[in-house]
């Protein structure tokens, strides 16, 4: 009667078998921590014993030797206690990492069957045709755009007569900067000859022939310095 209990209908055993690693460990943490107090009550007694037996060891032989016979008492139990001590940890490490190596299997289980839940709906049949009707609406896509577009390129401007149009102000700018220079293009030299004078060849003004006097007359002092030189 008592496998129909409370636990049965509830589950109570699945759920004592998933805490069981739980309360294994902590067991075995009790315990460890019960050694490790009874490890440092040992080692003040065996501290105790040696202070002892060096308190006697001129004066009283029987009790110092009597201190350092329970000092050896007190050390092989302590050996023993620190062995168990060693013993309780490793089957902490073990348990920990055992109950580590489960919970990894049963993530590693769950998403296994999350993959397969969500490919379960999904064929190569079915993305192939996925993948064709994208392209086809692609495809009705680029034809609207182009059916909608064509009435706007009968208006659209000739290339080459932009081109054309572009050369010609490139060379008007060039004449403009060559003009500004005091150079003459050579596609406009026959163009700009100056033409045949038809008169007498008019005089220098008088002024102008004098400032070209004073500076040949600059030009030969200079050479006259630097000949002295």
């Amino acid at each position: 009667m008592s496998g129909w209990g409370l636990g049965g209908w509830f589950g109570g055993g699945q759920t004592k078998k998933k805490d069981a690693p739980k309360h294994a460990i902590l067991q075995l943490r009790s315990t460890l921590e019960m050694l490790n107090k009874r490890e440092r009550h040992l080692q003040n007694q065996m501290d105790e014993e040696d202070q002892k037996a060096r308190k006697f060891v001129n004066t009283n032989k029987a009790a110092a030797r009597a201190a350092l016979r329970k000092k050896k008492q007190l050390e092989a139990t302590l050996e023993q206690t620190s062995a168990q001590i060693m013993n309780l940890e490793g089957q902490i490490a073990s348990i920990e990492t055992a109950n580590i190596n489960k919970e990894t299997l049963d993530a590693l289980s769950n998403a296994s069957k999350a993959m397969k839940t969500i490919h379960g709906g999904l064929t190569i049949d079915k993305v192939d045709a996925t993948m064709e009707d994208l392209e086809e609406q692609h495809a009705i896509s680029k034809e609207i755009a182009t059916a909608l577009t064509q009435g706007s390129t009968a208006n659209a401007v000739d290339d080459d007569e932009l081109e054309s149009e572009l050369a010609d102000l490139q060379q008007e700018e060039l004449d403009n900067k060559m003009l500004n220079t005091g150079t003459v293009p050579v596609s406009d030299q026959v163009h700009r000859l100056p033409s045949v004078a038809t008169g007498e060849v008019k005089a220098k003004a008088p002024a102008q022939a004098q400032e070209e006097d004073d500076d040949e007359e600059e030009e030969l002092r200079r050479l006259q310095a630097e000949m002295a030189m």
